[in-house]
């Protein structure tokens, strides 16, 4: 692995969220591509169990002083250390950790030598847009904005942006929905296909769509926005847009188990998922199935076009197909479904 900058010295890379489900891959990516690694997370990530190539510090992104230890020494940050969530409990840790700690990160990263920060945003900066795929140039809907990980995750991408106007090296990546394995606490994309293969959804959301990407293919379309990414530019790493139809079915058929066959309009699975959380949440807990920011975000399809980091990076992925069954069968030997950690993240757990 080598940045142009870099020549072919060795790169010593600090990975925040390290022990996430897309952090855990790209330490693996960067460990078999020759680069050092400093996994920095709360706990440790399955990567560093059988690589001599990775140190794990143990940290936390709200703390600016270990942030600023671990980026010690470090010519590159890959700062994925973010929270996954819809449940509104955790509105809190998300606007500390996917805003402030990218503030921390930021701070620490670019203080001191140059190096190369390649923030991990979403998707979900991007759109969707109606009526056709959404691209780099796009924003999501203003009244999305309510659901508190798609705001925080703006403005921590916000913040990134700024840090690349103000001069700092900075690239930003927006992978869609990655599926594989390792989404074991899970991500809310986890937790649906688990829901499909273990038979517990029946229906689907009528007209909703994802595009739909391997984690393997985005932990390597990091690499690529290291080596060749524009300071200051965004790039959506994705893989094939498919109807929740598509997606429900290709899970289900990989799990051995027919496939969900009711399609619920979008309104009907809006209003139910509205009285299921305001009857439990006087009973101080979360829902788990129609949960509701989780259904507001998916009334339009979430249809993306990724041609930029495909020409300018190089990226490539596979067919989506084969990642869900991959994940499906991750969870087939968790017949009850993982257990669900809320400081998961789809970019990383909290760290």
């Amino acid at each position: 692995m080598a940045h142009a900058a870099q020549g072919r010295r060795t790169v010593r890379a600090l990975v925040t969220g390290a022990a996430g489900f897309i952090g855990g891959h790209v330490v693996s990516v960067l460990a078999a591509q020759g680069a050092t690694v400093r996994a920095f997370d709360r706990h440790p990530p399955p990567a560093a169990l059988d690589s001599s190539e990775v140190e794990f510090v143990r940290g936390d992104v709200l703390d600016a002083d270990s942030v600023r230890r671990a980026v010690e020494g470090c010519d590159a940050v890959f700062h994925l250390a973010a929270v996954y969530s819809y449940a509104r409990a955790d509105a809190s840790l998300m606007q500390a950790v996917n805003v402030r700690g990218t503030q921390t990160v930021l701070d620490a990263a670019l203080r001191g030598q140059r190096r190369r920060v390649v923030h991990t945003s979403s998707c979900a900066t991007c759109g969707p847009v109606r009526g056709r795929h959404a691209t780099e140039r796009d924003f999501p809907p203003g009244a999305e904005l309510v659901v508190p990980y798609k705001r925080t995750k703006l403005e921590g991408e916000r913040l990134a942006l700024r840090a690349a106007r103000e001069g700092g090296d900075v690239v930003i990546v927006n992978p869609t929905v990655p599926v594989g394995p390792g989404d074991l606490r899970p991500t809310p994309t986890g937790k649906m296909v688990a829901d499909v293969a273990a038979g517990r959804a029946r229906g689907y959301l009528a007209r909703s769509a994802l595009n739909v990407v391997a984690v393997e293919d985005v932990a390597r379309g990091h690499s690529l926005a290291f080596e060749l990414g524009l300071s200051g530019e965004r790039y959506l790493l994705g893989g094939e847009d498919m109807t929740m139809h598509e997606i429900f079915a290709a899970v289900a058929r990989a799990a051995g188990r027919p496939a969900p066959r009711i399609p619920v309009p979008w309104r009907a699975a809006y209003a139910t998922a509205l009285v299921l959380s305001t009857a439990i949440r006087v009973a101080g807990r979360e829902p788990e199935l129609l949960v509701l920011d989780e259904v507001r975000a998916g009334r339009l399809p979430h249809l993306f076009d990724d041609s930029k980091a495909r020409l300018q990076l190089g990226y490539e992925s596979r067919p989506a197909r084969e990642a869900l069954a991959q994940a499906a069968r991750t969870y087939l030997v968790q017949p009850e479904g993982p257990p669900r950690d809320l400081a998961a993240s789809s970019n990383a757990s909290r760290a």
